[in-house]
């Protein structure tokens, strides 16, 4: 499936909360065009909370469940096998969360549901912090990036954590990374994960322009930069097949384009950024890239 597949009917209604230039609004838009209406939305606190809208309202063309921040996983497994009681199995239950409630409160449940192989599809829309309650620390806030929460002094002391390994560990049937900045990529992957059958994981890039200190317009762009600068890989791994990179750039750009382009890294010194280069260089060194 590429871009010009896509449907042109809209799951997503006018009016949504999302900031503008919202990396996971656009994501949430495109996303329901591949998996269409017989989809549910499990999602817990988040950006996204918000962005939907105020009840009784909702900005989703598609049932919609609000779940506290540790259950998504847990609820979306109930939520699936009641579908399966009711023999209702072409239901895409789908849980739509943050780094937050991905990488870090709710990956106990993310964790449970995966090594039950649940059957159900579990999106995590990563812009890297805690952003809908003021731009705290996640432990997917990339080494080296500003946030309110974030210690000064060594700004290399965390490194994120890598949720594409944790997952991969436990013999998911699906997982991939993902940004729509790269459509047909993102399209393919979201229709891949429609027609497995277990549990299935995308780790989606999205730019937060408030949050990274960009300008709105420059969302895209500075995804794309992510994945041209080796700092987010495109990759895949379907079960009982060895990980995949789904795209390569001809020529990775110096980290430097992608880190200055953000005022979230401006703080950052010459030194600082040549060992955050080495690191980026060590992991394409170890997927084969370099």
């Amino acid at each position: 499936m590429d871009f010009r597949e896509v449907t042109n009917i809209e799951y997503m209604n006018q009016g949504d909360f999302a900031c503008p230039g919202c990396g996971a609004g656009l994501s949430m838009r495109h996303a329901l065009k591949v998996l269409g209406d017989k989809t549910l939305i499990v999602m817990p606190a988040s950006c996204w909370s918000i962005i939907s809208g105020v009840f009784p309202t909702a900005a989703l063309q598609v049932p919609l469940m609000h779940v506290p921040f540790a259950t998504a996983a847990a609820v979306a497994s109930g939520v699936k096998n009641a579908f399966r009681k009711k023999g209702q199995e072409d239901v895409n239950v789908v849980c739509w969360a943050g780094d937050g409630g991905t990488f870090d409160i709710g990956l106990q449940a993310l964790s449970g549901a995966a090594e039950r192989k649940e059957d159900i599809i579990y999106v995590c829309y990563d812009n890297e912090a805690y952003m809908n309650t003021g731009i705290q620390r996640s432990s997917a806030t990339p080494p080296g990036a500003w946030t309110t929460t974030t210690p000064t002094g060594n700004p290399l002391i965390y490194e994120k954590k890598d949720m594409f390994n944790i997952v991969v560990s436990h013999n998911p049937a699906y997982v991939a990374t993902a940004t729509i900045a790269y459509p047909d990529d993102f399209y393919q992957k979201f229709e891949k994960a429609k027609n497995a059958k277990g549990f299935r994981f995308i780790h989606l890039l999205s730019a937060c322009p408030p949050g990274w200190r960009i300008d709105s317009k420059d969302s895209v762009k500075t995804m794309r930069l992510a994945v041209e600068s080796g700092v987010f890989v495109l990759m895949e791994k379907e079960q009982g097949k060895p990980t995949k990179v789904t795209y390569k750039p001809d020529r990775f750009v110096p980290i430097k384009e992608y880190l200055l382009s953000q005022g979230r890294y401006k703080h950052l010194d010459k030194d600082t950024i040549n060992k955050l280069q080495i690191m980026i260089n060590e992991h394409l060194a170890s997927l084969g890239l370099l």
